[in-house]
């Protein structure tokens, strides 16, 4: 995403991406301090100009931006190990 989102596409971003949303980190394009690929997080927050602020599993806390690092959303922990049972 070039510049700044509009509010529009903010508030599709923090529609689609609410806190407690479970992401996995593919890449990062951050040459100072990047979150290694494959590292999972939870977003705590969005911020006006649409940073989905994470918490990830090694400790660290990042803003990862919609359009410029790479992450895939993982179902919610709730989800993970339930299996359907036919009666």
């Amino acid at each position: 995403m070039r510049g700044f989102p509009t509010r529009e596409q903010v508030a599709r971003i923090k529609a689609r991406y609410p806190a407690g949303t479970r992401i996995r980190l593919d890449s990062m394009d951050d040459p100072y301090a990047p979150i290694p690929p494959g590292t999972e997080g939870v977003v705590q927050a969005v911020d006006d100009i649409g940073t989905l602020h994470c918490r990830f599993e090694n400790g660290r806390n990042l803003g990862v931006v919609v359009g410029e690092d790479s992450f895939s959303v993982l179902p919610p922990e709730e989800e993970q190990g339930m299996t359907m049972t036919m009666g």
